[in-house]
């Protein structure tokens, strides 16, 4: 009898733990995170203010002083400025927010708190880039406004324009959070974020060709620039925002779509295996 009421209680146990339900998946609980971090974010208000005007007052400024057409066009200066912006609205809301952002929670033991629940790195990377794209995708929208009713941008025309903006929109929310994510393991608090974010992404604005045209920058801008993705953003917005003709002023005279997707997805993986690789909970080594 005895022998029978412990294989029955083992069986229970058995049964038992066969009912337990199974952790969600990380693309599950990084879902589930999207709408908190959309909460927190916009609590914020002297952040969300920042965010989303600076592109626009920037745009607006540039534009205004660049304003003679290109030799041969109809489309001003400012004008391939205006649309080159929106690469610039993406750096500040994934890069420079995101690398500011995580350093704030490692520091104040946000992360460590998380780190006790069900989540990965990889879960909490995706609410994070989720957060990044509801944000960049509002502040895109102001930027076309303004491009449009400022400098007479145009819309895509047809579905292979949609497309690529589309392809480029996503691919550059990725590649910079991801890169923000990684600066964010790189410092041990929100102040040394916001010096190593805000320097390189001035900088990066610059050899880009977000605040000043590509055809006046010297060759070693241009081949700096191009080795990281913020460049080639702005050039895949550009090959759908500004009139066909425009691609003569481009460094190689075509709008480089495949090598486009390529450095962009590249960013993409190889950020995502360096942030895996390095991120850290809390500043505990």
């Amino acid at each position: 009898m005895a022998v029978e009421s412990w294989e029955g209680a083992a069986v229970s146990r058995h049964r038992g733990d066969d009912l337990q339900p199974a952790l969600p998946s990380p693309v599950c609980i990084g879902l589930s995170r999207v709408v908190p971090e959309i909460k927190m974010f916009y609590r914020r208000p002297e952040q969300l203010a920042l965010t989303f005007s600076m592109p626009a007052v920037i745009c607006l400024l540039l534009g205004s002083i660049f304003t003679a057409k290109l030799p041969g066009t109809q489309t001003s200066t400012g004008a391939v400025i205006a649309a080159s912006m929106l690469a610039y609205g993406i750096l500040s809301t994934s890069f420079v927010n995101l690398g500011i952002g995580i350093a704030a929670d490692r520091e104040t033991g946000a992360l460590r708190r998380l780190h006790g629940t069900p989540a990965t790195a990889s879960s909490y990377f995706i609410g994070k880039i989720m957060l990044v794209a509801v944000a960049s995708l509002a502040e895109a929208v102001i930027l076309l406004l303004v491009g449009v009713l400022v400098f007479r941008l145009h819309l895509p025309t047809n579905a292979f324009g949609w497309f690529t903006l589309t392809w480029v929109f996503i691919l550059g929310i990725i590649s910079c959070s991801l890169l923000g994510i990684f600066v964010s393991n790189l410092v041990s608090n929100a102040l040394s974020a916001a010096v190593i974010t805000n320097g390189p992404a001035v900088g990066l604005q610059f050899l880009s060709g977000t605040y000043v045209p590509l055809m006046v920058l010297p060759t070693w801008m241009l081949i700096v620039g191009s080795i990281f993705p913020v460049k080639w953003m702005a050039q895949g917005f550009r090959s759908v925002l500004l009139p066909p003709q425009m691609v003569v002023f481009e460094p190689a005279g075509q709008w480089e779509h495949g090598r486009t997707f390529l450095v962009l997805a590249t960013w993409s993986i190889v950020g995502l295996l360096a942030c895996l690789s390095v991120f850290r909970w809390s500043d505990k080594r």
